[in-house]
């Protein structure tokens, strides 16, 4: 397993990015009531067909030349399962992928959510050319990160400007 939430996100995201996607959704949903965590992540990568779908859940399979295992993603499938939650992994070549993930809460052995900030300001600051919209609800307060909307607030500057990465910075240690 990996150590934390926030690092299977950050792996699913590298994996939209290397498919070539220029928007990626990523939507975390937390219902303490329920004991569920959600994690939604959707991109308009090239996408696999029914058979790829299949094979990158083996972690014996990695699409990466070279390698010859890909943990990413049946660790973060191994995470849901054994959390009592659920793991499901939608592609269609030419449109995309979607991962959605469940996991009880209250079990033992789910990882802490860990410096989703953190994660969240490298992936923005790391990708400018992608689109990213980020939906953070728990128990009801809702938090939107939306590029797009900074991007037309910028006139041009790019999201990666020091300036604009300050700023970031300083939006998500106040919002998150």
């Amino acid at each position: 397993m990996m150590d934390e939430i926030s690092s299977h996100i950050m792996d699913i995201v590298a994996n939209s990015v290397s498919a070539k996607a220029k928007n990626i959704i990523v939507v975390i949903t937390k219902d303490t009531k329920k004991s569920l965590l959600t994690l939604r992540i959707r991109d308009d990568g090239v996408g696999m067909d029914e058979d790829m779908a299949e094979k990158v859940q083996d972690p014996f399979f990695s699409t990466k030349i070279g390698k010859k295992v890909g943990l990413g993603i049946p660790l973060l499938k191994g995470t849901a399962e054994t959390t009592e939650g659920s793991f499901r992994l939608t592609s269609k070549l030419g449109e995309g992928t979607e991962i959605f993930v469940s996991f009880n809460v209250n079990h033992p052995d789910l990882p802490p959510m860990g410096r989703l900030k953190d994660t969240v300001f490298v992936i923005v600051a790391g990708n400018p050319e992608i689109d990213f919209q980020f939906q953070i609800i728990n128990d009801g307060k809702e938090f939107v990160l939306d590029t797009t909307e900074i991007r037309a607030l910028l006139d041009g500057v790019p999201i990666n400007h020091p300036e604009v990465l300050t700023f970031l910075s300083k939006y998500l240690d106040e919002n998150m």
